[in-house]
């Protein structure tokens, strides 16, 4: 036969045929496919449009609603939603809505920075513990499994508790509990690609360890790495809400979700609820996006993993 059968190498699928159920078609990026993958999924969609709402409304809708949300207002207490406060004012006059907003920028600031230094330390320790392995992996790894043990919140509370809170400083302490996971799950990975055909032969080139780690390890972990940042976003803003619910938040006039929570814990038998749900609200549906988010990111790097 002259024409090239279908299946051998160098053929394409007869006309008519497609791809069974676990196959890749060959056409198309890997990216492109996770890509797809994600933009199929509603939850995906959802949380992605919730995040971007609660960045517009945090960043972008002081600049339309002014308050003054640094000078206290006595005689405006405890005002119920209506007129020129649609939710309200708190125990010490601040409108609400404006502080709802001037509290979902530290809290997205500190949550995103906060998921992004974890995510860089523990990529980093997880991808050098698992490339050179032996000694090395054993005692770096017996140091994650230690602190580990330790129930985060304890080990947060303590440390706040003996340095002043400000947003820099939540941001490394949120950070200094979060990087623990990624840095395992990107030991996994790591012990993994260590043994890869390329990862072998740049070795056998004389590839030093840090190019070694910085090249090849950590871009192919990028997947794992991607999709634990968005959950420590959602792990570091619960973190946050609940040291500042706890009193352990910056000092006024800054503030953030947890804080609006703690200032309004005193009135939650009063049936003022414009000082509590509010800001509760705004935390669920933030840390519920960014699972969402996570979950479908997750699925598509499954693509990914197939292709690989």
């Amino acid at each position: 036969m002259t024409a090239i059968q279908a299946g051998q190498p160098g053929g394409g699928a007869l006309p008519g045929t497609e791809p069974e159920g676990g196959e890749v078609q060959a056409g198309g990026s890997t990216w492109r496919m996770i890509g797809s993958v994600f933009i199929q999924s509603r939850l995906a969609i959802v949380g992605v449009a919730i995040v971007a709402a609660m960045v517009l409304f945090s960043f972008l809708g002081p600049v339309f609603y002014h308050t003054d949300q640094v000078h206290t207002n006595l005689g405006a207490v405890n005002l119920p939603p209506g007129g020129p406060h649609p939710l309200g004012t708190d125990n010490v006059g601040y409108d609400v809505l404006g502080r709802l907003m001037v509290s979902g920028q530290s809290t997205l600031i500190v949550g995103l920075a906060a998921a992004i230094l974890a995510s860089v330390v523990g990529t980093l320790w997880g991808a050098i513990a698992g490339y050179v392995g032996g000694v090395v992996d054993a005692i770096m790894m017996r140091i994650v499994d230690s602190v580990l043990s330790i129930p985060p919140l304890v080990l947060i509370l303590v440390l706040a508790s003996v340095i002043t809170p400000s947003t820099p400083v939540l941001i490394l302490l949120v950070a200094t509990v979060s990087w623990l996971i990624p840095s395992r799950l990107v030991r996994g990975e790591a012990l993994t690609l260590r043994t890869r055909e390329y990862v072998q032969a740049s070795r056998a080139m004389g590839g030093r360890h840090a190019w070694m780690v910085l090249r090849h390890i950590t871009p192919n972990a990028i997947g794992v790495i991607v999709v634990q940042a968005t959950f420590e976003v959602a792990n570091a803003i619960l973190l946050l809400a609940a040291l500042s619910y706890l009193g352990l938040g910056p000092a006024p006039p800054a503030t953030n979700w947890g804080s609006m929570l703690n200032n309004g814990l005193n009135y939650i038998y009063e049936g003022k609820w414009w000082l509590i749900y509010p800001a509760g609200l705004a935390i669920v549906l933030t840390v519920i996006a960014f699972n969402f988010i996570g979950d479908a990111l997750r699925a598509a790097l499954e693509v990914r993993l197939q292709v690989r």
